[in-house]
């Protein structure tokens, strides 16, 4: 065992690098790399002076005062900032600005299994070399990471007709394959996501991806067609991935079109070959009501439980060739040849998945386990799992910022915390648990009753399988309740049903289907049986997610209140009095029931969500709530409902009372259906036409019309256009009758105009316009809308711009941006802003979500 002062100063160090990569993923834009050198350079040189190799002398721990370890902590942190900061240096590639949206004929290599979307592939591509097309098709040679990065990420869309998108599209080629080089024209940009408050990081994925750019390939008449040069072999095993993955999907897929074999194919190919993005958009709602969508892809469990696996075997030959007079498996313990057996090959088994981040974490674990049982050295159970946080972060810093990191750390920790002793080391052993931990405390518990039933092979098995079973719910309910309030933090939800279908699933998805599904590599008729192993327990889900409560969700609380949950839940499930677990039960109150802070008495708050291409504007008052468009439909299988909006709502905690959609095109409808889904109680407004498919989940909807009026909390709202059916031309494109929505509170107004074009303005300017603060640009800042007259007459103090980055219809116009500018109005565009805020109260001012939440990995805009 080491010395007690020896691991006290580790582990503090330990704690002090992490905090260190911590504060330096804070940043809003990165030092030159000469300050992160000197931070590193003087922190070698005061341990340097410290003499930190003296450390290990046992003799010297009891002369080392408390400073010593403080000094010795900031010397840690010091170097584990300035090693990020190098770490994210090493990643800066951008995109040329004058290079964005413009025609490149580039030459690489798919480097990853493409995923099928439903109007082509995306695939990840490696560019070698780049050539600028101008007009007259003369190219001219780019540097690859100087003028393009070599990294990016491309669309290649096709299908026949005109998509509702309004895209014009080519047929789609034979799919690309992994290892392939292609010739291709393409156009890229530099990476930009969507900014809401709490939203998923879209530009700090591709960052920790390494994807500097995306785009899309050409494929017009006029461009020279793609061109496959070779089939190469730089990736072998993301074409064996694409092999096996085709292969499954065409076996499992039937002729009569059973959607529900084929979802199942899908479930199975992100078992196999860690494609996620098989799996039905539905299924991942019931796998998330019911608190198992860690199981439907490649997760740490299942790495964990494949290493495990494989040094029992391996372990178990190892003995077997001793037995037989092999002279090597008697220099080599068979302990040690199973675990590096089993690193091994979970890390072969990480590759084939995909060798997504959340393998390489669970893979960095277990290499830490290995090792640290390699030296024959006992090692503290909090000192093993603080070496594994380190080692995840060395690797990958960005790692903390996701949920996936927490949740796993966290429940291996709670997990160690209530089952291991004090001095317990950590290492490759059945796992007593089967929740979704990347490692498990060493040895098996004592069976108190095997010198009772030792002659009795039938009762041993059955009393062991009764306290397996003891075991894994008293685990599972251990994790549930430690993780819920993380889980609330990052997901808005907490599934009431998990610990039940976790109990089931996690046995079921772990040792009958994934084996099954993995013997398909060998003998393919065992994705039929795995196929067939899945059915009973996807009906018993969906069943299970169709109960009321099912799960809960509630607002989004802050990280303060979130942490003393977190202390409330861990001192529940830790070995404690029962006095301090109940004094711990109140800790859990304020985040069950807390709710984000509403506009008083007379006011209204409006936020203008990042959806891209698209109107999206929820509107609040103190008891109620309005949501003026629902975004664009991005394709088939994702919108700005599934992907923004319900989420963000969700997390909100708000509940709709009105849905108005302003008029029926997809960039102002795209995201209805979701969120009428999920807000049951909101009433629908619209100009729709009556036989319009949305009309259908609304019976009673309501069509906008002008006159229309009501008060909210002493906040009045008017509709203004369109005028009543009778009154308005036979003819009407769907621009022309927008709902127009007029907000006015005594201290600030605003008017939310649609997609009104010069027309309909002039209307509405005649019939009267009084001047209010904020105004949403009409259709996006087109060079139709925004006319002189219209902006004179509302002399709006500030102008929201909702359009999507580099989007194909050059929103916002320049000669629009010129006009807005010519009266003084300030333009705020969400591709800069990203997701806007305004307060009626403080009408001059506007809350910018990209602005706040700016890191280093964001694009910067310049004006």
């Amino acid at each position: 065992m080491m010395s007690l002062g020896w691991s006290r100063g580790l582990g503090w160090g330990l704690l002090a690098w992490c905090l260190g990569v911590a504060l330096q993923l804070q940043q809003a834009a990165l030092w030159p790399v000469a300050m992160y050198g000197a931070v590193l350079a003087l922190a070698l040189v005061a341990a340097w002076r410290l003499r930190l190799t003296q450390l290990t002398r046992p003799s010297e721990h009891r002369h080392r005062p408390t400073v010593f370890w403080v000094i010795v902590s900031l010397l840690w942190f010091s170097v584990a900032f300035a090693v990020t900061g190098w770490h994210a240096w090493s990643r800066v590639s951008s995109m040329a600005p004058a290079l964005e949206g413009q025609d490149l004929d580039v030459v690489g290599v798919v480097q990853a299994m493409p995923q099928k979307q439903d109007l082509g592939w995306r695939f990840r591509f490696r560019i070698e070399q780049a050539w600028q097309v101008d007009a007259t098709g003369v190219s001219r040679a780019l540097r690859v990471n100087a003028d393009v990065p070599a990294q990016v990420y491309l669309g290649w869309y096709g299908q026949e007709g005109t998509h509702d998108s309004g895209w014009n599209l080519s047929p789609l080629p034979e799919p690309v394959k992994a290892g392939e080089r292609w010739r291709l024209r393409v156009r890229l940009k530099a990476p930009h996501g969507h900014m809401n408050p709490r939203g998923f990081d879209h530009e700090m994925w591709l960052w920790e991806q390494g994807i500097r750019a995306t785009g899309y390939v050409r494929n017009r008449p006029k461009d020279p067609p793609p061109l496959r040069i070779a089939s190469t072999l730089s990736h072998p095993i993301e074409g064996w991935r694409q092999t096996v993955r085709d292969r499954l999907l065409t076996q499992l897929s039937t002729p009569g079109g059973d959607s529900d074999a084929a979802k199942r194919a899908g479930v199975l190919a992100a078992l196999v070959v860690g494609d996620q993005a098989a799996i039905d958009r539905s299924d991942w709602d019931v796998f998330r009501a019911t608190g198992v969508a860690h199981l439907m892809s490649i997760s740490g469990l299942h790495v964990t439980m494949f290493a495990w696996l494989a040094s029992v075997a391996v372990g178990w030959g190892w003995r077997r060739a001793a037995l037989w007079g092999f002279d090597g498996a008697m220099r080599w313990p068979a302990v040690h040849v199973g675990a590096v057996s089993g690193l091994l090959l979970a890390t072969f088994y990480a590759l084939f998945s995909g060798w997504g981040l959340p393998a390489q974490r669970t893979l960095l674990m277990l290499l830490v386990v290995v090792v640290l049982r390699l030296s024959a050295r006992q090692w503290h159970g909090a000192l093993v799992w603080l070496m594994a946080c380190a080692a995840v972060l060395v690797w990958d810093p960005w790692a903390l910022l996701q949920p996936g990191f927490w949740l796993s750390f966290v429940a291996v920790g709670v997990l160690m915390a209530s089952d291991l002793k004090g001095d317990q080391t950590a290492g490759f052993a059945p796992p007593r648990n089967l929740s979704d931990a990347p490692f498990w405390g060493s040895g098996a518990r004592p069976l108190s009753w095997s010198h009772h039933w030792g002659a009795a092979p039938v009762v041993r098995w059955l009393v062991l399988f009764v306290q397996s079973v003891g075991a894994l719910l008293r685990e599972q309910a251990t994790v549930t309740l430690a993780l819920a309030p993380l889980t609330l933090l990052f997901f808005a939800q907490v599934s009431l049903v998990g610990l039940l279908a976790n109990v089931l699933a996690i046995p079921w998805v772990t040792l009958v289907v994934t084996p099954l599904a993995m013997l398909g590599l060998l003998w393919p008729l065992a994705w039929d049986w795995a196929s067939w192993a899945l059915r009973p327990l996807s009906d018993l889900l969906g069943w299970m997610s169709a109960w009321p409560l099912a799960s809960v969700s509630r607002a989004t609380p802050p990280w303060g209140l979130a942490v003393v949950a977190m202390l409330g839940a861990l001192g529940l499930v830790l070995r404690m009095p029962l006095s301090w677990k109940v004094m711990c039960l109140p800790l859990l109150w304020p985040v069950l029931f807390w709710s984000p802070p509403r506009p008083g008495h007379g006011q209204f708050e409006l936020l203008a969500a990042d959806v891209g291409q698209g109107n999206a504007v929820l509107v609040r008052t103190a008891q109620h709530s309005l949501l003026y468009d629902a975004g664009p439909r991005y394709s088939a299988e994702s919108d700005a409902g599934h992907r923004v909006l319900v989420p963000l709502l969700a997390q909100m905690g708000e509940r709709l009372d009105v849905l108005m959609l302003s008029h029926r095109d997809s960039d102002h409808t795209g995201g209805a259906a979701a969120v009428l889904a999920m807000q049951e109680q909101a009433q629908l407004w619209s100009s729709l036409e009556d036989e319009h498919p949305l009309h259908r989940l609304r019976p009673g909807w309501t069509r906008c019309q002008a006159g229309q009026s009501w008060v909210w909390d002493g906040v009045h709202f008017q509709v203004l256009h369109p005028p009543a059916p009778e009154l308005a031309s036979p003819r009407r494109k769907p621009n022309e009758v927008s709902c127009v929505l007029r907000i006015t509170a005594p201290e600030g107004s605003a008017l939310l105009a649609g997609d009104i074009e010069s027309p309909q303005e002039l209307a509405l300017v005649r019939a009267g316009l009084s001047p209010v603060d904020l105004l949403l640009a009409p259709h996006h800042g087109s060079k139709t809308s925004s006319s002189l007259p219209f902006l004179q007459a509302l002399a709006p103090k500030m102008a929201l711009v909702q359009a999507g980055y580099r989007n194909r219809f050059g929103h916002p116009a320049a000669e629009v941006v010129g006009r807005y500018q010519a009266q003084g109005i300030p333009l705020v565009e969400t591709t800069r802003c990203g997701a806007a805020t305004w307060r009626s109260h403080a009408p001059t001012l506007v809350h910018c979500e990209r602005v706040e939440r700016q890191r280093y990995w964001h694009l910067v805009l310049q004006p």
